[in-house]
């Protein structure tokens, strides 16, 4: 009898909500203490992770039980805003007279949905630089990623994706897309832009900016905001670094450390201190292991910095030019959590408010409905480790759900699935076309 680790695997289910790990990988050898449904959703404007929980209630909570079975975890815990109270309704519901899983209600701030946020809001405990969750005794997954776990064991691959479309378009929804399938078709579906447009592939703090929206939705994809043209938020995401403006601004206020919610854990991330390094050229950093522990929130950037500059960015590239050196992080705690990291949770009211995108800041209702296509893209990379392996030639006829590419021998990776029925048209090293 397959484990539910080999189920994972066979019908390619990843991390939905952040880089695409694959899950099979995660749960097999871990043996912690808590498993922590992640439905917290970090960023602003997106609805999947919330809807998830209201409309999917029985997938989402059979799927932590899974994988609390197979690990043998003794606790379980589905952490979520508390303002999400349709889901909370939905969940509660499902637990009616559960002992072995419990809800943990947070504040709605930002990063809330952070990992180490939320491990240490749960447990108490805080992941070390260079760490993981399971250092701590936990495994943590996102809430979409235990529905595909509580599908897989129905033997059902990972084939389509809830995605939020926002921001500025005519109707902004939760739409339930196949893996493959263009985004401009998702924005179409939401009755168009209102305005001319360039887009954030994810939320409004750590998602990428692309002006070209043919491009496909894979596994992981959570959110496309249309933003308009010349909006700040667009000039604030440039990876635009101005050096002479930081030599002549910056007063080394440290504000943006004393906001830094990695910094609050006490992982001694001190942006102030990267960007004095910067801009005199000296290496100012003490120790250099903080820079890894910047999770790319955005916080310095977008709130705490009162002259407009750009400390996330200087932090990636400080950290950039760490990995290119070949210096590696080192697991380590360096001081204990700031007694008042309570009071720096910014609220998410609060960042959305200098974002500029209050009024984007509207319901995305969920379409559970499937949307149709006669063609998907499907890419054979769309999780951490090696692309996947073409097990279909051009020509071929496929069904949804059947297996299109496999795991490489001894690597790292996930299968993947046809998303609709229909022919093999292309096959590159980089994806697998099928039309209708």
């Amino acid at each position: 009898m397959s484990s539910i680790a080999d189920m994972v695997r066979d019908f390619g289910v990843v991390g939905a909500g952040g880089a695409g790990f694959p899950t099979h990988v995660k749960i097999d050898a871990a043996k912690p203490e808590y498993i922590i449904a992640n439905g917290a959703e970090c960023e602003p404007l997106l609805r999947v992770d919330q809807q998830v929980m209201e409309f999917h209630a029985y997938s989402v909570v059979e799927g932590l039980r899974l994988v609390m079975r197979h690990t043998k975890a003794a606790r379980g815990v589905i952490a979520l805003k508390d303002h999400y109270k349709k889901a909370i309704e939905a969940l509660r519901r499902e637990l009616s007279g559960s002992t072995d899983i419990t809800l943990f209600i947070m504040r709605s701030y930002y990063p809330a949905g952070d990992e180490q946020q939320i491990v240490y809001e749960v447990t108490g405990r805080v992941v070390p630089t260079g760490g993981i969750p399971l250092d701590v005794g936990a495994v943590v997954s996102n809430v979409s990623t235990l529905m595909y776990v509580a599908g897989a064991a129905q033997n059902i691959p990972v084939t389509e994706k809830y995605v939020t479309v926002s921001g500025a378009v005519s109707r902004p929804a939760t739409l339930k897309a196949p893996i493959g399938i263009s985004m401009k078709k998702l924005v179409d579906a939401a009755g168009g832009t209102t305005t001319e447009c360039d887009y954030i592939i994810g939320g409004p703090c750590m998602g990428r900016v692309v002006t070209d929206i043919d491009i496909p939705v894979i596994k992981t994809t959570g959110g496309i905001i249309a933003i308009p043209k010349g909006h700040p938020l667009l000039y604030k995401k440039s990876d635009q670094v101005n050096l002479q403006l930081i030599k002549a601004v910056c007063c080394q206020c440290s504000m943006c450390t004393q906001m830094c919610p990695r910094n609050s854990l006490g992982l001694r991330v001190e942006p102030h201190k990267a960007m004095r390094s910067l801009a005199q050229n000296v290496d100012l950093l003490d120790n250099p292991n903080g820079v890894f522990s910047c999770c790319d929130c955005g916080i310095c950037t977008y709130c705490a910095c009162n002259f407009g500059l750009k400390p996330s960015n200087v932090m990636a590239l400080m950290k950039a030019g760490l990995q290119k050196a070949g210096v590696k992080p080192k697991k380590e705690v360096y001081t204990t959590v700031d007694r008042g990291i309570d009071t720096k949770k910014f609220p998410t009211s609060r960042l959305i408010h200098r974002l500029g995108i209050s009024e984007y800041d509207v319901a995305a209702p969920m379409d559970t409905n499937l949307i149709e296509t006669d063609r998907v893209k499907i890419p054979l990379k769309m999780h951490i480790g090696a692309p996947s392996k073409p097990v279909v030639d051009v020509g071929r006829q496929v069904k949804k759900g059947e297996l299109i590419a496999d795991i490489p021998e001894k690597a790292l990776g996930a299968k993947v699935h046809a998303s609709i029925d229909g022919k093999v048209t292309d096959v590159s090293g980089e994806y697998i076309e099928i039309k209708v």
